[in-house]
């Protein structure tokens, strides 16, 4: 079950560093509140989709990484997008205060409405 797949991944996460695991959870909880999302774990960490995939959270040694799945196509008011993909890009956050400094609410919004569209 995809709920258990998460859980487990989550506690492989806490066991390797709780300031991650810490970052991990609110960002799933900033995806999550949105509606109609569901999550599952893929390609090593959590996918979210409202329908179509959309976003996913991934934890590295260093820092957790939020991929858009269309994110090219995102606007980045905040300056806060890297890669240079034809279709995908990110955002590196290292503590939970990069959240908000890094205006992460705003790009789950924009991506969660572009894949409703879609």
């Amino acid at each position: 079950m995809s709920t258990d797949r998460v859980a487990k991944l989550l506690e492989d996460i806490r066991l390797l560093s709780e300031d991650r695991f810490k970052l991990v959870q609110s960002l799933r909880k900033l995806v999550l509140d949105l509606e109609g999302v569901s999550e599952e774990v893929k390609y090593g960490g959590i996918l979210f989709a409202a329908g179509k995939p959309f976003c996913g959270i991934f934890s590295y040694t260093n820092h957790v990484s939020l991929e858009f799945s269309a994110g090219a196509s995102l606007p980045d008011k905040h300056k806060v997008l890297e890669g240079d993909g034809k279709l995908r890009r990110h955002i590196k956050l290292t503590a939970v205060p990069d959240i908000k400094g890094k205006h992460v609410r705003d790009y789950v919004v924009l991506a969660r409405k572009a894949a409703a569209k879609a």
